[in-house]
């Protein structure tokens, strides 16, 4: 997959494409679907396939402060896109400037000069331009005017409910890492570097990885998790998740740490990578140690029989 960083960046002589444009955070069932449509279209014509996505994401430079939880991070999410067999990724950065194109001059600029768009395709909620008043029906009579078709994906539903970013950032806000991942129809991700904590899991028999995670990572409600921890070229290693800020011992910084399972390694430094499978419990206080160490005892086991 052809990896561009601006739509200028698009090479001379590229050729005809067929394109679908969106922020695409979470890479959900209902992008994969949309972006399916895309590639298979193109396919079908002949023509290459691309997908147009924004950094930082539009919420940021629209209303500053306003940066919702991020569920895939840039280069994850252009390895989800890539799996699923496009053919070029075209990261426009997101400014000021840039969001003061009209829809008439985004057209124009990114999916005619740039792309020679033969067909897009999008959502029946696809907005674009200028404060958003671009919409599907505009971009087809634009297409008209200019040489592309429009081409509806039908959403993805499940029992009435639309696959969607905000749905699943809720999901994973309230815990609920089930739900999250039938929507992304994968685990809820989490990545960080492993650095230095209290040293308290230590101390208690169960060492733990305290995850430093991107600014914006979509972390998942205060308790306890069944996950699996990934480390680059090993095999993933059954984890008890910690989320919260440890009240047993009046902690107040929010913290992720994982305790790997049957691991005896040192993980200082490395960059791994948590897939949310099952929410054990919420978080507690303890007013000694014993029972503190009684409840991570049960959480490994329960731990064990959800990862089997």
């Amino acid at each position: 997959m052809q990896r561009w960083r601006g739509y200028e960046a698009v090479p001379g002589g590229f050729g005809r494409s067929v394109v679908t444009i969106g922020v695409f955070d979470g890479v959900h069932r209902g992008h994969q679907a949309i972006i399916g449509h895309a590639v298979k279209r193109a396919r079908d014509l002949g023509l290459h396939s691309v997908v147009v996505t924004f950094d930082p994401h539009p919420a940021e430079v629209v209303r500053p402060g306003s940066h919702p939880a991020v569920l895939t991070e840039p280069v994850r999410k252009a390895e989800l896109i890539e799996q699923l067999g496009v053919d070029a990724l075209c990261v426009v950065p997101f400014t000021p400037e840039f969001s003061r194109l009209t829809p008439d001059e985004f057209v124009h600029n990114v999916l005619v000069e740039a792309l020679h768009a033969a067909v897009v395709v999008e959502g029946d909620n696809f907005r674009f331009g200028h404060k958003a008043t671009g919409d599907l029906a505009m971009l087809a009579k634009l297409g008209h005017t200019f040489g592309f078709t429009v081409e509806e994906a039908p959403l993805v539903a499940d029992e009435g409910l639309v696959f969607s970013s905000t749905y699943i950032r809720s999901c994973v806000d309230a815990g609920d890492v089930a739900a999250a991942a039938s929507a992304l129809g994968r685990p809820h991700q989490l990545s960080g570097v492993v650095v230095r904590g209290d040293q308290r899991g230590r101390e208690l028999g169960f060492p733990t990885a305290n995850l430093m995670c991107h600014r914006y990572a979509a972390i998942p409600a205060d308790g306890v998790y069944a996950a699996w921890l990934h480390r680059a070229g090993q095999p993933p290693l059954r984890s008890s998740v910690s989320v919260g800020t440890n009240p047993t011992f009046s902690g107040r910084e929010r913290r992720v740490e994982a305790y790997a399972l049957d691991f005896q390694g040192d993980l200082y430094g490395e960059r791994v990578t948590l897939d949310f499978v099952a929410h054990l419990r919420e978080q507690r206080t303890y007013t000694s140690i014993e029972p503190l160490i009684t409840q991570i005892t049960e959480d490994v086991q329960q731990t064990r029989e959800v990862l089997r």
